[in-house]
């Protein structure tokens, strides 16, 4: 995969000295946590076949059942 090199010089507009790329909240760190995020979420969607918060996940039994008011008190 070839990186957009316009992408990269918008990220690094701001740049001034190294602990604005590798510091405790530098660009490197922000990127990092995106990215992991972002392929974590693709994963859980693979996983459970739907998107988070589709109506399509709320009948599948893969969702937690909340017990009605007629199963509490029996």
């Amino acid at each position: 995969m070839e990186m957009d090199k316009e992408l990269i010089d918008r990220l690094l507009e701001d740049y001034q000295k190294p602990e604005d790329l590798i510091g405790e909240n530098g660009l490197l760190k922000q990127l990092t946590k995106a990215i992991v995020e972002r392929a974590l979420q693709a994963e859980l969607t693979t996983h459970l076949g739907y998107e988070k918060h589709s109506p399509e996940g709320h009948t599948s039994g893969k969702s937690p059942r909340r017990p009605t008011a007629s199963a509490a008190n029996s």
